[in-house]
């Protein structure tokens, strides 16, 4: 598992979604799936630890609060837009929501039918707790193209609604995961104007994972007390440092979502105003997407590795970002990555062509584990090194990448993992 990065001043917790209080999910196996194991490989499964079959797994999530929440989202850039996507924009446009609904199987993409059978799940789900469909988030994760059934969602939404808990995250979780093989949750519990406040998140994202925007369905729950124009800003503001600095493959996905939603529980003074609660509260949300941003790289499919860019010395934010992230693209160093070969002409092309302006003959180069640090480039050349001491490095599962490209005041970070055969096995027969 990858770990924790430690923050000062914020404690890990359990519960995900349901670590803040006023939260419960619920998730259950509602039947989208296509593709059931047989006995024997269910048997299998179970004896190696392995995830619950694709037909057997939890396929419908919900996210429920106790009281009215503000609400926030970002949505993917693509152009093609899953119908969840429009749903929800109408639905948190007044900047409130009670809740989540949401599948995975199945996109819910480029289908005549989308924006309705979308509607409906808010329906069903609306009418199980009282509340009207307006206030649900709605989300889906899967194939693209293929007409959603409705019939498996309105007959299993009672069970699901009805054994909502507030231990329920991991039910949750799961029912989200699609190429996944981990399930990707946090929580963290940090102080803000005197009142212990908890914020809680869990991600899906394996695959079709690349900047911009959230790269991901992401769900992210609160206690703290902010409204709904401070939470637009803080997670428009932390996703450009977090999930928009992943990218596993190149693919921006049809349904990327990042939703958050706060109920105000904690009993702080609503964050309202640029001041310093705001920036804990900004920090505590980099914390939580930092971890899950992090998770989803290494998990990307068919991975091996966690690969983290570093790049320092930049004129600006933007060229810093520019640098990290299109070297953690480039499929030449993943390739290398995976083969664990300090390949540092791949590094340095990558960082070539990036589009930005800074001097090539400043740039340094280090490669770097828990195994230790060699020094590959200085001043845009090559150095020699130990390849047995860079065997050594690359074996380990977190690999980083510094990138010194100057002496300026700005550095960013980006996530991404090694290019595998299997990430080929998986993609040659996804729908299958």
């Amino acid at each position: 598992m990858i770990k924790k990065i430690d923050f000062d001043g914020f404690n890990y917790k359990e519960g995900g979604v349901c670590a803040a209080q006023g939260f419960k999910a619920n998730g259950i196996q509602c039947g989208l799936a296509h593709k059931p194991l047989t006995d024997n490989e269910e048997n299998t499964a179970k004896a190696n630890n392995a995830l619950p079959s694709a037909a057997k797994k939890n396929d419908l999530a919900v996210i429920i609060a106790d009281r009215e929440c503000t609400a926030a989202a970002v949505y993917t850039t693509n152009k093609v837009k899953g119908a969840p996507i429009q749903v929800t924009r109408q639905n948190i446009s007044d900047g409130k929501a009670w809740g989540v609904i949401v599948n995975s199987v199945n996109a819910n993409t480029c289908n005549a039918d989308g924006v309705e059978k979308a509607e409906k799940m808010c329906e069903l789900t609306a009418k199980e707790f009282g509340l009207r469909s307006s206030d649900f988030i709605v989300a889906s994760t899967g194939v693209i193209g293929q007409v959603l059934p409705i019939e498996p969602i309105e007959k299993a939404m009672p069970e699901l609604c009805k054994n909502v808990s507030y231990e329920g995250n991991s039910a949750a979780v799961e029912a989200i995961m699609t190429t996944d093989t981990v399930p990707k949750e946090v929580a963290v519990e940090f102080e803000m104007g005197g009142k212990k406040c908890v914020m809680g998140g869990m991600l899906k994202g394996s695959g079709m994972i690349h900047p911009n925007m959230a790269t991901t369905l992401t769900f992210i729950t609160t206690d703290a007390a902010v409204t709904s124009e401070y939470l637009q800003r803080a997670l428009s503001d932390i996703v450009k440092t977090t999930l928009n600095m992943v990218s596993v493959d190149g693919d921006t996905s049809t349904n990327d979502m990042v939703c958050i939603m706060a109920n105000g529980m904690a009993g702080n003074n609503a964050i309202k105003t640029e001041s310093e609660d705001f920036a804990v509260f900004e920090n505590a949300l980099y914390v939580v997407m930092v971890n899950l941003a992090r998770m989803m790289a290494r998990d990307g499919e068919g991975a091996t590795k966690l690969i983290e860019c570093v790049c320092t010395g930049a004129d600006s934010s933007e060229t810093a970002r520019k640098i990290a992230k299109s070297v953690i693209t480039s499929s030449l160093f993943k390739a290398a990555m995976f083969g664990e070969d300090a390949n540092w002409g791949r590094i340095l092309c990558a960082i070539g062509y990036t589009d930005a302006d800074f001097d090539i003959n400043n740039v340094s180069v280090d490669i770097a584990s828990d195994a230790g640090k060699i020094e590959v480039c200085r001043k845009g050349m090559g150095v020699s090194f130990s390849e047995e001491k860079a065997k050594d490095v690359l074996k380990e599962e977190e690999i980083t990448i510094i990138v010194t490209i100057g002496d300026g005041e700005y550095s960013a970070a980006a996530w991404g993992c090694d290019l595998t055969y299997d990430y080929v096995k998986i993609n040659g027969d996804y729908r299958s």
